[in-house]
């Protein structure tokens, strides 16, 4: 499915207002609600939309250290590899994981109450993920730009 104006228009509002109604979301980008329904449905069935999801305020849980994380492995052999992501999945501080090119193999994103929760963090979660042979913490002093989309996506921005 191509996209139109319309579309990226709807994909804009939710990304910013996933609980907007189909009158709220229709008025916003000109269309009724029936159409703008029928549109919602196409953009999900065609996997444009995969989810609708709250966006938590963790300070509120506590969580207000951010630590990127970096991993050396051993070896980048496609066992190491698996070995390492299968497991690293199931650290439950860990929020994000990218496999990397460069010196990095991995970089990971984990979330703490402090630094002393992330030592703890580090000696039950991450030490003991298989074929490390570097790990690398950097604390993030504060969150600067963070959004879900690139504005470019909806034409804003275009380079």
């Amino acid at each position: 499915m191509a996209l139109d104006r319309k579309d990226l228009a709807i994909l804009a509002e939710l990304t910013t207002n996933a609980r907007a109604s189909h009158t709220e979301l229709a008025n916003k980008v000109g269309l009724s609600s029936t159409a703008l329904a029928r549109r919602q449905k196409a953009l999900e069935d065609d996997g444009y939309i995969q989810a609708y999801q709250a966006a938590l305020d963790l300070t509120q849980f506590g969580l207000t250290t951010t630590v990127l994380v970096r991993i050396a492995l051993e070896s980048q052999s496609d066992e190491a590899l698996k070995a390492f992501e299968a497991e690293v999945g199931k650290c439950p501080s860990v929020v994000r994981c990218f496999l990397m090119s460069g010196t990095d193999d991995y970089i990971l994103i984990v979330l703490a109450r402090d630094i002393q929760d992330f030592e703890r963090i580090h000696r039950t979660e991450l030490s003991r993920l298989p074929r490390v042979a570097r790990v690398q913490s950097s604390f993030a002093l504060r969150e600067v730009v963070n959004r879900a989309v690139p504005t470019v996506v909806f034409g804003e921005g275009k380079r």
